[in-house]
Formats: C-alpha cells, structure tokens, sequence
C-alpha cells in the first residue's frame, strides 16, 4: 500500500505546486515585431489557449512610424541608384540637342584690328595673307547643311532612341530600387517579428526553468528535469542574441536601401490589408511583362538605336551638299589698296568622297554588327523575362500555399505544448516531452511568421517581374 499512497501524495503535490504556478503557456505565434523595438522581453499570459486572440504589440511611441509606401518613396527620393538614372537620362536628352545641331545653321562674328607695318610682307610662317595692312574690320560668317542623304537625320534619330532607352533605364533603376526597398523592408519585419518570438521564448522558459526548480528543491522533480530546462534556457537565449544580430543586421540594410548614411530604427508598420492570393495562370503575367518592363524597352530602343546609326554609317559614303557665306565691313583702311569698306560672298559647297582608305565602310560595317548585336541582347532578355515571371509565379503560389499549412502548423504545434505541459505537471512525462514541444512551438512560430513576410515578397517580386510595380 505504500506506493499507491506515494503516488497519490506525488500527484497531490504536483497539483498543489500546479495551483501555486502554472507552468508558462506557449508565446503567442502571430507576433508583429515591427510593431515594437523595446529590449524588455514579454511574459506569455499564465493560461493561454490555441484558439485564444492574437496580441497586438503596441508600437514603440520612441521610434518613427514607417509603412511599405513611406519606405518605397523615401528610397525613390534618396537612394542615389535612381538619381543617377535620372541625370544620365538628362544628359542623354543633351546629346540629342548635341547631333541634332549639325541640321542648324552655324553663325559666328568676329572683329578684327590691325597696327602694321604699311605694305610689309610676312617672310617666315603660313598666315592668310602675305602682305600686312593697318586696317580695322568685322564681319560674321555662315554656313548651313543643305543636303547629306539622311546622314545627320539618322544620327538624329539614333541620339533620340537613346534618350527614350536612358529614360527607360531609368524607371527601370526606380523600379529595382522599390523591389528593393520591399525586400528590405520585409526581411526587417521578419527579423524583429523572431526578435520578438526569441524574447517571448526566453521569457516562458525562464519561468519554466524557476518552477522546475522549485519541484527539484521540493523533490518533486528530479536534477535532471532542472538540468534540461537550463539547456533550454541557455538554447534560448542563445537564440535570442542571434535574434538581435539579425535585427540590427536587417535594420541597416533597410538604412541602406533608403539612402541614409546614419543608423535610423524605426517602427515598422505592417499593411493590415490581407494578401491576395497569386493569379491562377502565369500566362496573362508573361505577356504584361512583355510589354511593359522598362528594361526591355530600354534594349529595344537600344536595338533601333543601333541600326538607325548604322544607316547614318553608311550614308557617309555618300555626298554632302552645303551652303556658306560671309559678309563685313572695313571702316578703316588703307585706300590705296581697298576701293570699299565692305564685303560679302555666297555660295555652295559639294563634299563627294572617293577614298579614304576603307573607314567610313568599315565603320558602317562596325555599327551594322553592333546593331545586330543589340537585337540578340534585346531577344536575350525578351527570353529571360519570360523564365523569370513564370519561376516568381511559382514561388508566389508556392508561399500563398505555404501560409496556410504554418499557419495550421502553428495550431497543431500550440496543441501540443499545452498537452504537454498538462501530461508534465501530472507527472505522466518527462521534461524532454515538454522541452521538445517547446522547441516545435518556437520552430512553427518562426516558420509562420517567415512564410507571412516571403509571401509579401513574392508578391513584391512577381509585380517588379511583370512591370507593374508601383
């Protein structure tokens, strides 16, 4: 009769000890970090059930608030990437100007003095006139493109498609730049949302480990109970230091990606708007990514470019007809030798190449080889693009799925620690059942958490691939 009657006064004891502290109950799995950056950690309620509500951490009223569109435009307006696609498209619309000045007149003025001696002549070096006149005069000179067979107007429209291609290459840079800013912005919500899932942690297996020392000092429990609750508690806060790196870590590349040169925490703040889940076919994206992505547009121009000045190559070989003229006045001079005080001449110009040791059919052949390397480059990318958006579909789809199955896991694992924790406190496991439970808890909140943020991603991911970011 003695051992029913220890048994029965053990399990007495354990509901005795039970009444006086409960063992801890399972952090809660849907924690929003970004909502708060505090280094004190959060003790779980004392009963908490899987169907209970999530808590919502309050934001650190410290910190500046930042939400996704926030982020996205201070990373338009800051990071230098976008301000550099933004000046070489200006200077490329520059270059435009530049060629397209060969189709306009060219003017230029000059005045001219001269103290000489009278009638000298120049008996060393090349000047225009042998003989030295005192004489003060001025005049201005023209000359105008009449006709060149479309060589400047190829060149013309070569610089124009340029310019569209910078200015493409530049939204181009805005959008990878928003990819960017999601990512970063993401990978810090998920850093702080385990911040926060290895402070809940700490929190319950601390006093996990308290009370099963209480047991041990009791003789409830045995040392080896006490010994495996240090061993989590140790595990967790090892996991609570990476934790932290990790949030540092992902804060500075968030830092970066905005443009700040100076370390900024912030509250981040989750969109509390559901996700969508991803189109049922890739086939509708593929062809809107087609159409709109800037990057391949900024090829095709490149491609149009390039053969529009292989034309204007060739056009070399062919005449150039010009126009000149020049007009002045000459109110002091010799008379002698002058019988007036102005002058003025027009005339036209026939420019006809013969040979000039294969360059310009060289060059023609260069810019022809070059152009039609721009078109493989612009069907390269054409060929890619479509690879890209149907493997962002599949992951998109692939994370819509994965949410649903962390989120039951969450449920399932939360199921099993509370049964745990029950079968412990009457004495019916050991403290590795308990220990194991606490680890798939911890485990299925970091994955639910994960699988919420990279879903986001994706979504930000298939929205850049098919050219539709905002």
């Amino acid at each position: 009769m003695r051992i029913p009657t220890l048994i029965a006064a053990t399990l007495a004891g354990c509901a005795w000890l039970s009444a006086q502290t409960a063992l801890p109950a399972a952090p809660d799995p849907h924690v929003i970090a970004a909502l708060q950056n505090s280094g004190t950690p959060q003790t779980a309620p004392a009963t908490q059930t899987p169907a209970s509500a999530p808590a919502t951490a309050a934001p650190d009223a410290n910190l500046p608030q930042l939400t996704l569109a926030q982020a996205e435009q201070m990373a338009i307006r800051n990071n230098p990437r976008v301000s550099v696609g933004k000046l070489v498209a200006l200077a490329q619309h520059e270059v435009t100007r530049e060629a397209k000045s060969a189709e306009l007149p060219t003017a230029n003025a000059a005045a001219t003095a001269v103290q000489a001696e009278e009638a000298s002549r120049i008996s060393a070096g090349s000047l225009t006139a042998s003989r030295l006149l005192q004489h003060v005069g001025g005049g201005a000179n023209f000359t105008q493109l009449i006709y060149d067979f479309g060589h400047t107007h190829n060149l013309v429209l070569s610089r124009k498609l340029e310019e569209k291609a910078s200015n493409a290459s530049a939204l181009a840079t805005t959008e990878e730049i928003v990819l960017a800013a999601d990512q970063a912005f993401y990978d810090a919500l998920t850093a702080q949302a385990e911040l926060n899932v290895a402070r809940q942690t700490v929190s319950t297996r601390q006093t996990t480990e308290t009370q099963v020392s209480e047991m041990t000092r009791n003789k409830l429990k045995s040392t080896l109970d006490l010994s495996f609750a240090d061993v989590d508690l140790s595990q967790g806060q090892l996991f609570l230091l990476d934790a932290q790196n990790n949030a540092e870590a992902a804060m500075a590349v968030l830092d970066a990606v905005l443009g700040l040169d100076h370390d900024v925490r912030y509250a981040l703040v989750e969109d509390p708007t559901p996700p969508q889940p991803p189109p049922p076919t890739a086939d509708p994206l593929i062809q809107t990514a087609l159409q709109q992505r800037p990057d391949l547009q900024s090829l095709t121009y490149d491609s149009q470019s390039a053969q529009k000045f292989a034309r204007a190559e060739w056009d070399q070989l062919l005449p150039t007809v010009s126009a000149a003229g020049t007009a002045g006045i000459v109110p002091v001079h010799p008379g002698t030798y002058y019988t007036n005080n102005w002058w003025g001449a027009i005339g036209g110009n026939v420019n006809i190449p013969i040979f000039n040791g294969f360059l310009y059919t060289s060059e023609a052949k260069e810019a022809k080889y070059r152009a039609q390397a721009a078109a493989e480059n612009s069907r390269d990318l054409r060929d890619r693009i479509v690879r890209d958006v149907r493997t962002s579909w599949l992951q998109a789809t692939m994370g819509w799925q994965r949410m649903n199955v962390t989120a039951q896991l969450v449920k399932e694992a939360n199921l099993a620690m509370d049964l745990a924790q029950t079968r412990y406190k009457l004495g019916l496991s050991s403290i590795v059942e308990l220990s194991q439970a606490q680890l798939q808890q911890t485990s299925a909140q970091i994955q639910d958490t994960s699988a919420r943020y990279q879903y986001r991603v994706a979504l930000s991911t298939l929205s850049y691939e098919t050219g539709t970011a905002p």
